[in-house]
């Protein structure tokens, strides 16, 4: 192996040390109690080399972002591949995502905060554009779907563009895992449970997707 490879392989293995880092610890504490300096400790590395690879918590973040990403398009992928017609698919990227957010919290809500702000698109090496492209292929599967439903039969007709299906389901499963995750003592008062709620909300989409009888 050149040496030029090496210290790729080594600055590439080092800058997935930091970021694993930084996800261990938004996992125990939160992401707001996360420092770059506690980041640097926890991944027994210098605070200066911690910089060298991300110049602030903004970049760690989008750094996480794209690991998020990466592990939700993977699981995406694998519940598709478990069924043929395109409504399953659908609805098992749907639970795929709610099984995500309650597993690994801290990306669920991590890739939550990166939507709630206005990303940096105008440098094409800026770790936000690598987020976004990282977005766009998940939901180029939630659209691939749609559009073997409609031609399966297991989606209606008329559902509408593909795209602004994906976009509206993926809207719908966002918020019903929030509210999931942030009022379940609000909706357990009212003799709700969340996976009570989350199977409904499966049912309710079922509905809206499917033919006509």
């Amino acid at each position: 192996m050149n040496t030029a490879l090496r210290r790729l392989e080594e600055k590439e293995r080092r800058r997935t040390e930091i970021v694993q880092a930084a996800a261990e610890l938004a996992y125990r504490q939160g992401w707001d109690a996360v420092t770059m300096d506690g980041v640097a400790r926890h991944a027994r590395l210098s605070r200066a080399l911690v910089y060298l690879y991300f110049k602030d918590k903004t970049a760690l973040h989008a750094a996480l972002c794209e690991q998020a990403g990466a592990i939700l398009h993977q699981r995406f992928r694998e519940a598709v591949a478990r069924h043929a017609r395109g409504y399953e698919q659908c609805e098992a990227i749907g639970r795929a995502y709610v099984a995500f957010a309650a597993e690994m919290p801290h990306y669920f809500q991590a890739m939550s905060r990166f939507e709630a702000r206005t990303p940096e698109t105008d440098d094409p090496q800026s770790a936000d554009l690598r987020v976004l492209k990282g977005g766009e292929r998940i939901k180029t599967l939630m659209e691939e779907s749609i559009e073997r439903g409609i031609a399966d039969g297991s989606i209606r007709r008329d559902v509408g563009d593909p795209r602004v299906v994906g976009i509206a389901l993926w809207g719908m499963t966002h918020g019903i895992i929030q509210i999931a995750a942030t009022k379940a003592a609000q909706i357990a008062r009212r003799g709700v449970s969340t996976q009570e709620l989350v199977d409904h909300a499966f049912l309710m989409l079922r509905r809206a997707l499917a033919p006509a009888q």
